[in-house]
């Protein structure tokens, strides 16, 4: 089924880290912002690496990321896909990055699991850091072990908080 992205990408002037998604879950798509299915630890993990709260509404999210200096967004703009599942992603579109480029003073791009690593590599090309998935799917990592992970991303920001 081809599905289209609708969620807009989260940054501003002052964004300098990029992580990137492959591609809105079901449950994203359905509450229109990122890793909203309550399974997934993107955000548990990423407010543990800010030693913040862990947000819960969107309003909080957004302004945790952009207090932080940090822009949210997916590789891919429209595709065909089963449910949720990454690997059934077909027929890319990818996103234009150039929007958030030309606004923001971005300095480094992480991905979200390996999808998103190959999907940009393969579609956009350039320099980005491959973090492991926050997905419940990568069941093999623990919030405790994806943090300690994860934290490479405050080595990337000069605005710390």
């Amino acid at each position: 089924m081809r599905a289209v992205h609708n969620i807009e990408p989260v940054f501003d002037e002052g964004s300098e880290i990029l992580i990137l998604g492959s591609f809105p879950s079901v449950k994203s798509r359905e509450t229109e912002f990122f890793y909203g299915h309550p399974q997934n630890r993107f955000w548990r993990v990423i407010s543990a690496v800010l030693d913040c709260d862990t947000p819960v509404a969107v309003d909080e999210k957004k302004n945790m990321l952009l207090e932080n200096h940090i822009a949210l967004w997916d590789v891919i703009e429209s595709c065909d896909i089963e449910g949720s599942s990454d690997s059934s992603i077909k027929n890319v579109k990818v996103n234009d990055f150039s929007r958030i480029l030309a606004k923001a003073r971005i300095k480094r791009i992480f991905a979200n699991g390996g999808t998103a690593y190959n999907l940009y590599r393969r579609y956009v090309g350039g320099d980005i850091v491959r973090l492991p998935s926050t997905s419940p799917a990568n069941a093999a990592w623990t919030v405790e072990r994806l943090t300690e992970a994860w934290s490479v991303i405050l080595k990337n920001r000069s605005g710390l908080v």
